[in-house]
């Protein structure tokens, strides 16, 4: 039995180890950092994928998070720092963070960005010390086949999320359970 917990502990303490490693991370970010990584996404967002380009036109606010790393072994963490755009202005900064446990083993990196389309799910995020993704306003992953059948017309949820420069050892991604949470950088 000892055998089963020290692999189960291991794997717990690197957990940890990641988490502190993100929050040392959002201490030292500053928010120009954060406001140039977040125009670059976006940019290169936009070039890439023509749906979220419409999806940002049609939002009232835009949640981008350039970077995320995860990493898991039985146990894993993902976290990210990014920030919330209304037009061109910054609305504030947040931190995204996950936590999983199951079948998971590697490390990967990717950013997401989620079009917040109505009042509802802006004033959400503001009202809100820590919204965790799933609870409150209807959120859409974006992928190949939900993006086929978008168009202006079809746009009736609460916001839409879009995963993009998915690298790395894990085989998906998943934001549902993250919680996002305000920082001041």
């Amino acid at each position: 039995m000892s055998k089963i917990r020290t692999p189960l502990i291991g794997s717990a303490v690197a957990a940890l180890a990641l988490c502190a490693a993100g929050a040392a991370a959002a201490q030292s970010a500053d928010a120009s950092k954060l406001d140039r990584s977040a125009d670059a996404a976006l940019e290169h967002l936009y070039q890439t994928n023509p749906v979220a380009r419409v999806l940002a036109e049609k939002s009232r606010a835009v949640l981008v998070f350039p970077s995320i790393v995860k990493a898991g072994l039985v146990f894993g963490a993902g976290y990210g720092e990014g920030e919330l755009k209304q037009g061109s202005s910054v609305d504030g900064y947040y931190n995204s963070f996950s936590g999983s446990w199951g079948l998971q083993a590697g490390a990967q990196s990717y950013g997401y960005v989620v079009f917040l389309m109505n009042r509802k799910a802006v004033d959400y995020v503001h009202d809100t010390h820590g919204w965790e993704i799933g609870v409150g306003p209807t959120v859409v992953v974006v992928n190949e086949g939900v993006a086929k059948n978008l168009s202006t017309s079809t746009l009736k949820d609460d916001a839409y999320a879009v995963i993009f420069d998915q690298q790395g050892l894990m085989a998906s991604v998943s934001i549902e359970g993250t919680k996002i949470s305000r920082i001041h950088p």
